[in-house]
């Protein structure tokens, strides 16, 4: 059955073989990892980015711990050259099977593409006013192209956008209230309270 990648969120990946009876390791996206396990429906990417991404539909039979980590054997496979073939390649599931948040909670992939404005304008005269939004969000910094991980808090890494302040690169860390001060999914925009200067 083909699927529409939009339809889809990746979740984790296969990554190697393991062992010589078709098992290959997981490396789960998930936090806790062992969450990569919760779900009706997984697919697979076609291995073909770049050309018009392929997913098809994936089983497991059976999915264990190893070490710090994950393995599977795969619905059908018992091959260690036949499990080969399923490495490197994604793992996903349907949006649809996502579960509900909470109110200040956000899926990263909801993120992606906003853009940042800070309140923490120091001296507004060094800021130019065309760049300070007019309806009050501040001074756009850039969009978020990705989220990082980095232990003691996530990290918005912001890019310059159209309109933005300059072409600086910011990494801003993801504490709500005290950084993060308004986030509007809809309206597709994060105020944080970041010097514009950093």
């Amino acid at each position: 059955m083909m699927v529409d990648s939009s339809e889809l969120v990746v979740i984790g990946k296969i990554t190697a073989v393991y062992g010589v009876k078709g098992w290959v390791k997981v490396h789960s996206f998930t936090d806790p990892m062992e969450n990569i396990l919760g779900y009706q429906s997984y697919y697979l990417s076609g291995g073909n980015k770049g050309t018009g991404e392929s997913w098809q539909s994936l089983s497991f039979d059976e999915v264990k711990y190893h070490g710090k980590g994950l393995v599977a054997l795969i619905e059908g496979v018992s091959d260690r050259e036949v499990a080969r073939g399923y490495c490197q390649r994604d793992i996903a599931i349907p949006i649809s099977e996502m579960p509900e948040l909470d109110t200040d909670d956000f899926y990263w992939r909801d993120l992606i593409g906003l853009k940042v404005f800070s309140v923490n304008i120091a001296d507004e005269h060094d800021a130019d006013t065309e760049q300070i939004d007019p309806v009050g969000h501040g001074v756009l910094l850039g969009a978020v192209h990705q989220m990082m991980e980095t232990g003691a808090n996530d990290v918005l890494a912001v890019k310059q956008c159209d309109g933005s302040i300059d072409d600086q690169e910011r990494l801003i860390p993801w504490l709500p209230d005290q950084v993060v001060k308004h986030v509007d999914i809809e309206a597709g925009f994060i105020q944080v309270d970041w010097p514009v200067d950093f």
